[in-house]
């Protein structure tokens, strides 16, 4: 079986989904594996690393030709979709809950299509394979450097001749595994931290790695399924925010992670929060997308600098501003992944498997993720199809 390891095109994106460390495991399972030319070169991984390690370099055309199983980053795009072939595997974080249209288009083609972010992260033998997680730990690191860079002063406390600064004051919202690495970072920097999530069961987390866990008097508790937060009613968010937008003000740091699989993210930092925030105050959404962000001033993909000289930060792609530790670290997932279907040198999927039923999103020219199949569903109006 031919595995093929795609060159990205969409733009801001430096990762690759195969590291040559991860080709000589590949080939050790009786795999053949390609690579598209320069498909490693923005992550700092050389063709000749490739071709040293085993792998053929290859053109689009012949990657696409040949392989067998394609892995990605992304989803392909409509022109690299044009160069697949039915029966042939996609995968890669291909997002299905946020474009199931595209997901109908891979079906069509009779491809078969493989979601890593689709992966049951409460599933314990999944966690090599978890690349959400993997990505979120990048993403919480680079958004706390994100944030040192941009404040004007230091993280921790210093003393010196000409006096003492003191420490940052910087709150997480949102403890998750990217959350949790920048309570980590921020921590390691030598700054003050106090991290809130709804969910409680996350105070022990915090504390753990020297946060001050913040409770609110409204007492949500926000716990939903699969590890995540639930969506909170229209009055439990008003309840939280009228708390939050004190907390908020009194620090000089405010980095949130909080996002709901699928859905738009939970505005936590509204517009009235920073304007109480003081001049020189860092915003890092995490959470920032086409569909919104944490923060309520957030752009998508820019910096802002508001009336009141607070800097808000709203990056897209973090994981993609350290591609080579970002890279390794889902090559091995992707990789975890893969080699769970292949027995004897071939890709054989059981759909009684947990992994298999939930990462599976096309296959056999249908839509066969439940989850994905039942946003395509045409919605219902007074009993009549719209």
């Amino acid at each position: 079986m031919k595995v093929g390891v795609a060159r990205e095109t969409t733009p801001g994106e430096r990762r690759v989904a195969l590291v040559p460390e991860a080709v000589e495991k590949l080939r050790a399972a009786d795999l053949s594996v390609l690579v598209e030319r320069g498909a490693g070169v923005e992550a700092h991984f050389p063709d000749v690393d490739y071709a040293q390690a085993g792998a053929k370099i290859v053109t689009a055309a012949t990657l696409y030709s040949q392989s067998d199983v394609v892995l990605r980053i992304h989803r392909p795009t409509p022109a690299e979709m044009k160069l697949t072939h039915p029966g042939q595997v996609v995968i890669g974080m291909l997002a299905p809950l946020l474009d199931p249209e595209t997901m109908a288009e891979l079906a069509a083609l009779g491809l078969t299509a493989i979601s890593l972010d689709a992966i049951p992260r409460t599933l314990s033998r999944a966690q090599g394979m978890d690349a959400l997680s993997s990505q979120a730990n990048v993403a919480g690191y680079k958004a706390v450097i994100v944030a040192a860079e941009a404040f004007g002063r230091y993280f921790p406390l210093l003393t010196t001749p000409a006096g003492t600064a003191k420490p940052a004051n910087v709150l997480v919202l949102g403890i998750g595994v990217a959350g949790l690495q920048a309570i980590a970072t921020a921590r390691r920097l030598g700054a003050q931290v106090k991290a809130y999530d709804v969910r409680s069961e996350t105070r022990e987390q915090a504390e753990s790695l020297g946060a001050q866990f913040v409770t609110l008097r409204s007492a949500i508790d926000g716990a939903g399924q699969g590890g995540y937060a639930r969506a909170l009613t229209a009055n439990e968010q008003a309840a939280q925010q009228d708390e939050l937008n004190d907390i908020i003000a009194s620090h000089d740091i405010v980095i949130t992670t909080a996002q709901v699989p699928g859905r738009r993210p939970p505005v936590l930092v509204t517009a009235g929060a920073v304007e109480c925030m003081k001049a020189g105050s860092i915003v890092v959404d995490m959470a920032a997308s086409d569909l919104g962000g944490n923060c309520e001033l957030s752009k998508p993909g820019k910096v802002t600098i508001t009336p009141n000289g607070v800097e808000i930060h709203a990056p897209l792609n973090l994981p993609a501003s350290m591609p080579t530790g970002a890279s390794a670290f889902y090559s091995r997932n992707i990789s975890n992944l893969l080699l769970n279907f292949v027995k004897l040198g071939e890709l054989r999927l059981d759909f009684e498997d947990e992994v298999t039923a939930a990462t599976v999103i096309t296959h056999g020219g249908k839509v066969v993720q439940e989850a994905t199949r039942k946003l395509l569903q045409p919605k219902t109006r007074g009993g009549a199809k719209e």
